[in-house]
């Protein structure tokens, strides 16, 4: 019965090089989004409707998949916009497929300012695991936009989910990072 964290956060924040960090203290495997959105950019751009449902119903039946096999867990990476009910009724879907399953829904919110992001956007590590992050140009425009455009972050009690933890990861390495997450959850 495989468990499924699922890190959260606003773009370039440290949610993939976080997991990664859980990954090998936990032996749980590291999914994060870009897996699913470079795959779906090769035939659809995830800025259309197709792109979108597309990574969606890939990351619904790898989930299935995974919920149903051996392995430990699954770490998943992924921006939630908080004012997208899409993105909440996701968050939902994702939880009861291994719940359903008899695994556990861990959820982990990161949270660093702007500035921060801007300096992380162009790690090494960030830029070797997403191609589509090397135009930084671009890319800080995408988190300009966000920045202004949506809210990256939950309310106080906004999420209904009992193993919650939020983190202010500012000044934390990714290991550091991962340690608290381990620690609160209890995790192998």
């Amino acid at each position: 019965m495989p468990d499924l964290i699922m890190i959260t956060g606003p773009q370039a924040v440290g949610k993939m090089t976080v997991g990664q960090e859980l990954a090998k203290l936990t032996n749980f495997k590291l999914f994060h989004n870009h897996m699913s959105i470079d795959l779906v950019n090769n035939f659809f751009s995830y800025s259309t409707r197709e792109g979108q449902e597309m990574v969606k119903m890939l990351r619904i039946n790898m989930f299935k998949y995974f919920s149903e096999s051996s392995i430990p867990g699954i770490i998943f990476t992924c921006v939630v916009n908080y004012d997208k009910l899409s993105d909440i009724e996701n968050i939902s879907i994702f939880k009861n497929i291994f719940e359903s399953n008899g695994g556990k829904f861990y959820y982990v919110e990161l949270n660093a300012p702007l500035d921060i992001r801007l300096n992380r956007n162009k790690t090494e590590n960030r830029l070797f695991y997403k191609p589509e992050k090397q135009n930084i140009e671009f890319s800080e425009k995408q988190i300009f936009h966000a920045e202004k455009n949506h809210r990256n972050y939950s309310l106080e009690n906004e999420l209904n989910c009992q193993n919650y933890i939020k983190i202010d990861n500012s000044e934390l390495s990714a290991i550091d990072t991962a340690k608290i997450i381990k620690e609160k959850f209890n995790l192998n």
